[in-house]
């Protein structure tokens, strides 16, 4: 049921976003309109779709509010992420315990996940607005800080809108506040010398190409859920009789066949939310050096770059893209200490309390280490040649690959003991050579100034695709 409502409501958001983005642009209505009618509509959904457990939205984005105009402006991101997180995680217990692992008709967690990065994303620009200097913030922090604090219509409009509600993904506050004011794309298009173009003008580009393309990708991500998906269960890995009669190597390449039978899901859903906030105006990146129009803005996934992926890092900056972005932006970025090992911690908390998500955090880490390391004292010795370099990019490919699929298969599993069979069926193989690398490879210490580069570096990486 709950699957058929989101669909349903996806379907009819994408419908309302057509309309939005006709009757409702910024030269036929007011921003205050617009934040209403955004608002309403997306209230209406979350109703719709699960019921009183809606409740848990607004509680979550009224308390955030107060703490917002009340709290000190040394502590607003504090307080806000402290709240945010605390309550989303007493949410996340009562469905592991009340539901005993089981997913609820009406799963309101999602939604909350993304209302969750909406609030921490805004406290952390909003400190960042009117409680540093300056000369202390990065150049993106610089960017994207929020000098004042918002109206509760606008509060309303960017946590709670109908193209983003149900699925995401988390943007950017001043970039939704320039959406529905109408400088959304003007601004990127003056990043763009469009006399020497041959322009007499700014061109007004149209989403509704992208929105198409989406929407085949989203339809051919379906059929392989209904198809794929139902056929090659993550369960049959850790089956009995499986295991016995199956050699290691076939196992191996069984695990990447349900691996990537259990991603159209996430294809699916991360397109069709993309499709939708597209349709209504909103995620114009800018022009490409070709010159083609880019809508990409609030894309959450590069499918291309993540199964051709060559390295653990690659895959992850691929895969759930705004995510990774807000995870960067509220810890990353601002975590004193064991940033990477942090980052992952708050990854595995914020989608819940399942063991299955610990494991593959913290298995996680262990591998993104170990990558590093390769990658530091090896790559520049597979550079001076073509044969060597497509030698390398194959290998890695393929060690990613199934780096992944070891990392991500308690993620699909939830359970402790269904985990730890299916490690000790693979001989804990991952584990126990990234420990290897990390004992003999050497680990190049990265100073603060080398690693905010180095963020820098991958925002651009990120922006950029």
């Amino acid at each position: 049921l709950f699957q058929i409502n989101f669909v349903a409501c996806q379907l009819f958001a994408l419908l309302a976003a057509f309309w939005f983005r006709i009757y409702l642009s910024p030269s036929h209505a007011s921003s205050a309109v617009r934040h209403a009618f955004a608002t309403l509509f997306g209230i209406y959904f979350a109703v719709f779709c699960f019921g009183w457990y809606s409740i848990h939205l607004f509680v979550l984005v009224m308390m955030n509010y107060g703490i917002m105009n009340m709290a000190s402006v040394p502590n607003i991101h504090r307080y806000s992420f402290v709240v945010a997180m605390g309550y989303l995680t007493l949410c996340h217990i009562s469905r592991i315990y009340i539901f005993h692992y089981g997913i609820l008709t009406t799963d309101f967690s999602g939604p909350l996940m993304i209302i969750t990065q909406k609030i921490t994303t805004l406290a952390c620009q909003l400190h960042d607005g009117i409680g540093r200097q300056a000369e202390e913030l990065t150049a993106e922090q610089n960017r994207l800080a929020v000098k004042s604090r918002p109206s509760l219509l606008e509060y309303l409009s960017y946590l709670l809108n109908f193209m983003s509600i149900i699925a995401g993904p988390c943007s950017n506050y001043k970039d939704y506040i320039a959406f529905i004011e109408g400088r959304h794309v003007h601004m990127k298009l003056l990043e763009v010398n469009w006399k020497q173009k041959g322009y007499d003008r700014l061109p007004d580009p149209s989403p509704t190409g992208a929105v198409m393309y989406k929407l085949c990708i989203t339809l051919v991500s379906l059929i392989l859920f209904l198809t794929l998906t139902k056929n090659f269960p993550m369960a049959y890995i850790i089956d009995d009789e499986f295991l016995d009669k199956t050699p290691f190597l076939s196992r191996l390449g069984y695990l990447y066949v349900v691996t990537q039978a259990a991603k159209p899901k996430y294809y699916f859903a991360w397109t069709l939310a993309d499709a939708v906030n597209n349709a209504a105006g909103y995620g114009f990146s800018g022009v490409d050096e070709k010159g083609t129009f880019r809508w990409d803005l609030l894309s959450n996934l590069n499918i291309w770059n993540i199964e051709t992926a060559t390295s653990f890092k690659m895959y992850i900056e691929n895969w759930n893209i705004q995510t990774a972005a807000w995870l960067k932006r509220v810890c990353y970025d601002r975590a004193p200490w064991y940033p990477t090992a942090l980052t992952f911690i708050l990854s595995a908390l914020w989608h819940g309390i399942y063991p299955g998500y610990y494991f593959t955090f913290l298995t996680g880490i262990l591998i993104t280490l170990a990558a590093r390391a390769i990658r530091n004292n090896c790559r520049h010795y597979f550079l001076s040649s073509v044969p060597l370099k497509i030698a390398y990019d194959v290998v890695t490919w393929a060690v990613t690959q199934l780096a992944v699929c070891y990392t991500v298969a308690p993620f699909v599993m939830l359970a402790v003991e269904p985990t730890i069979k299916f490690y000790k069926s693979v001989y804990f193989h991952m584990h126990i050579l990234s420990i290897l690398v990390l004992l003999l490879l050497p680990i190049r210490p990265q100073t603060h100034s080398v690693r905010r580069a180095q963020n820098q570096a991958m925002l651009n990486s990120i922006e950029s695709k």
